[in-house]
């Protein structure tokens, strides 16, 4: 099977990394890919917007899948470009991708489908945005309608800020704030077979202690030894099904990723957010634990046979995601900077750890940041606690001027379990 992967974050090496120990893959591609990715894959230049450039590359190709794995290249309709083209592709249509692309849209498709979720207002101007936090109250839910790179919400208990962040959209919704903690349950679905993966969980604060401005996620962990076992039961059939089927029921069916961000809070669980691909950095821990190989998984999602598929194995270790970002992140990122330290890893801590690059780029032999979260270092092991220890070892090894990280990713799961 031939296989080409779009996007060059830390999520497409990891998809990149499985697909390249899947036996059935025949050829790896990306584009545009990273530096890392660059070792398991062949790298071409595309602008990953341009469906017509896509899917005129994976016929080039010969490609037998096509796996689009950025929110911005769905919402853009790059999925449907393939498959005009003939091409089996993972990842939904432009319309069914709204349900990441606009709030409003999810809540909408919630609302239909009976879906636990907090109360909301879409607010487009500033007495309905006044009216609304004047309801809730603090702290204040701020989310910009459209995409932002995970960073379009403001949770704060300042009024200005709320208002600050919402006069900066051009729709936002307002919603109440939802205690307990957060879950990321990823599902894998054909249009009407929906089959859940290992719930992970995320932490989106740039500090440790959950402190600072919200990211696109500086670290992430799976298993959840604390989590109910029924909980992925229980959100399969209150969340995610019926989310599904709503979406079939309105003629827009999604095939591909959903990905489900959760609250578990004092009244059950409620949906915060959805999302129409893997989470970074939640698919590196995810990845890791799976034993089932992807290209097949991923290739039955594309061509509507996942019902026929085997129960998924997973292995029993924990995994743990530590990331490394540079210097100012999430504010304007400084880039240039040489990376060092990734051939000790390599040497030293495999295969229990291992980089995913991100915001990489190759440059005369060396390896050169070139984004905000320029690498995350994903270790597994017999549990949380020897995970941490050798994500962590193997973070030490890493040299990057002004760059940062957080030093408690797991570290509450790991003293608990």
């Amino acid at each position: 099977m031939k296989v080409l992967v779009i996007g060059s974050g830390a999520r497409e090496h990891a998809l990149c990394r499985s697909l390249s120990l899947d036996p059935v893959v025949t050829a790896l591609h990306c584009a545009p890919g990273n530096a890392g990715i660059a070792e398991v894959a062949e790298l071409h230049q595309v602008d990953a917007l341009d469906g017509a450039a896509v899917s005129a590359l994976a016929t080039e190709l010969g490609a037998d899948l096509v796996v689009v794995g950025p929110e911005a290249p769905l919402v853009a309709g790059v999925a449907d470009a393939v498959r005009e083209a003939g091409i089996p592709v993972f990842g939904p249509s432009k319309e069914a991708a709204r349900l990441e692309g606009s709030k409003a849209f999810a809540k909408d498709v919630m609302a239909g489908a009976d879906v636990p979720t907090a109360r909301s207002y879409v607010c487009t101007t500033p007495e309905e945005v006044a009216e609304a936090l004047n309801a809730f109250g603090a702290p204040y839910v701020v989310k910009d309608d459209g995409l932002a790179a995970g960073k379009g919400v403001v949770v704060t208990g300042d009024v200005e800020a709320a208002r600050e962040h919402a006069a900066a959209c051009d729709r936002v919704v307002i919603e109440e704030y939802l205690d307990g903690p957060e879950v990321s349950l990823f599902a894998i679905t054909d249009g009407e077979t929906v089959l859940p993966l290992q719930p992970a969980q995320d932490f989106k604060r740039a500090l440790d202690g959950d402190e600072g401005p919200n990211t696109g996620g500086m670290g992430a962990y799976s298993p959840l030894p604390w989590a109910d076992p029924a909980l992925v039961d229980e959100v399969l059939q209150t969340v995610l099904q019926p989310t599904v089927d709503e979406l079939r029921r309105r003629g827009t069916p999604f095939s591909g990723l959903l990905y489900a961000g959760l609250a578990i809070t004092g009244r059950g669980v409620r949906v915060i957010e959805f999302n129409a691909r893997f989470g970074d950095p939640e698919t590196q821990v995810v990845l890791a634990r799976l034993r089932t190989p992807l290209a097949g998984i991923l290739m039955a999602a594309a061509t509507g046979n996942l019902a026929d598929l085997e129960p998924l194995r997973w292995s029993d270790e924990a995994a743990v995601t530590v990331v490394v970002a540079s210097h100012n992140y999430p504010g304007t990122p400084r880039t240039g900077d040489p990376i060092t330290g990734l051939d000790e890893v390599a040497a030293k801590d495999a295969p229990h750890a291992y980089v995913l690059h991100a915001g990489t780029r190759a440059e005369g032999g060396a390896v050169l940041s070139a984004g905000g979260r320029v690498l995350s270092v994903t270790a597994t092991g017999a549990d949380l606690t020897e995970a941490r220890d050798r994500a962590y070892t193997a973070v030490a090894r890493i040299g990057l001027d002004g760059s940062q990280h957080r030093t408690d990713i797991a570290a509450k799961a790991a003293a608990d379990a």
